[in-house]
């Protein structure tokens, strides 16, 4: 059978239009019309805000932006509520977006505009990618890492709140910025996170890498503090087979991340640089992949939702098994990639035999160069039976993966403060990620649950 992957980003056909014209007009470098156009089109999806409208039936869903200029529908799964979005841009009117050339880069440039310097202090979440964290460490910052809360697996507010105390009762200073995630799609209890930001006066940059499309409140997510994130990597919800874009509080802010995102050059008739900048912006070419996506992405995010939807109830009947949901109705997770956790004291085939050979190269459709160590085990690890369900499914050609190892516990933020509850490495050592990508179908779904359950002893 054909291989199930995480998820990869599914072309709409209308992509090469916007290549060739790149092409037929010589615009292949890292500015021009499709970039443009990519973080319009960008900047309508972020504004749109509205009441949830329910259809049901098969016809084709219409999905309204303000100034809407290309088709968008979502053709409606049978029998399910499906979301009419209105635009209403309240208080999102003057947000603005640069396209760069990785979501990582954006987080990078976020924190150079909030003045972020060596010797700062940035609050990062523990529980997520290390594209989060890493980019404080370029600037010579510290990472001060935050555990999560139960209900969306994000940044804890209250844990927040404790961490900004204890850090300016030990250094005298606040920390520089927040950086909050939205791990897997899910919304963060936002909100709260933004009381406690703006009760000490901190910036908050949304990481919403993994949660384009998703709302909190029916408010797009990434638009509610100084900065957010985009991603567009070839396993995102819309790629642009590497990218990323920053939203912008306004356009005062968004020229100044142009300026250093095209190597910082001042206004002269030569090259004057007086700060140093970057090469961080997306090519013309790559926008136009971009702007292609675009036109599917509200039918990915409906897919990927789908699919939770047939794993919630796929998995609610087994026992020691929990699929991670919307935890109520403020969240609208787009479900870029569906999680479910095994209790530890769930049976499964072969989890005696785990763990006895070391990894020589990258793991299933992990992507890069992995450097090899030899060693088996390190001082965190998922449980037997997460890997054992792991390697029976890749034998079947699902490829299925752990959940984010916590970044305090990684090597390399050995020296990092802290502040945990045990939370994400519970979840880390109980959990995994299930195929759910455009290509994953109904049935690949139903096949992929059934494996799960025949591999339970």
């Amino acid at each position: 059978m054909e291989r199930k992957y995480l998820c990869l980003a599914h072309m709409s056909g209308n992509e090469m239009k916007y290549i060739q014209e790149a092409f037929d007009t010589n615009w292949v470098v890292p500015l021009g019309p499709n970039v443009n156009a990519f973080e319009e089109d960008l900047k309508r999806f972020v504004s749109s805000k509205g009441e949830v409208t329910n259809k049901l039936g098969n016809d084709p869903v219409k999905v309204l932006y303000p100034n809407e200029t290309y088709p968008q529908t979502i053709e409606a799964h049978e029998n399910e509520p499906e979301k009419l979005w209105t635009a209403s841009l309240e208080g999102l009117q003057e947000k603005e977006i640069v396209a760069l050339c990785s979501g990582t880069s954006a987080i990078h440039l976020a924190l150079i505009n909030l003045g972020v310097k060596a010797g700062d202090e940035v609050i990062c979440q523990s529980f997520t990618f290390c594209a989060s964290s890493h980019p404080v460490t370029y600037l010579g910052a510290t990472p001060v890492f935050v555990d999560s809360e139960r209900d969306t697996w994000n940044m804890c507010p209250q844990l927040l709140e404790e961490s900004i105390k204890d850090r300016i009762a030990k250094t005298g200073k606040k920390p520089k910025a927040i950086i909050v995630v939205y791990l897997y799609g899910m919304p963060a209890k936002i909100n709260e996170i933004l009381e406690v930001a703006q009760h000490y006066d901190i910036p908050v940059v949304e990481d919403a890498a993994e949660g384009l499309g998703s709302r909190y409140n029916g408010q797009v997510v990434g638009t509610f503090g100084a900065y957010g994130v985009m991603s567009f990597n070839g396993n995102k919800m819309i790629t642009t087979s590497g990218g990323g874009a920053l939203i912008c509080p306004n356009k005062e802010a968004k020229n100044r991340i142009m300026f250093f995102a095209t190597q910082a050059r001042e206004a002269f008739p030569y090259y004057q640089h007086e700060e140093i900048g970057y090469n961080y912006r997306l090519s013309n070419i790559c926008a136009g992949i971009g702007r292609g996506q675009m036109t599917v992405l509200n039918e990915h995010i409906a897919h990927h939702q789908h699919l939770a939807k047939l794993y919630a109830e796929g998995f609610k009947a087994i026992e020691g098994i929990t699929f991670h949901g919307n935890p109520d109705e403020t969240c609208d997770s787009n479900f870029w990639l569906n999680t479910i956790t095994l209790d530890a004291e769930l049976k499964v085939k072969g989890q005696k035999d785990v763990y006895k050979e070391a990894v020589v190269g990258a793991v299933g459709g992990a992507a890069g160069v992995v450097h090899t160590t030899g060693q088996v085990h390190t001082d965190c690890e998922p449980n037997a039976n997460v890997e054992a369900m792991r390697i029976a499914l890749d034998k079947l050609g699902i490829e299925s993966r752990p959940l984010w190892k916590p970044m305090h516990l990684q090597p390399v933020y050995k020296n990092s403060p802290a502040y945990i509850n045990g939370i994400s490495e519970e979840l880390f050592k109980t959990g995994l990620c299930l195929p759910s990508g455009p290509m994953i179908s109904d049935e690949d779904a139903q096949f992929i649950i059934e494996a799960i359950k025949s591999n339970i002893l």
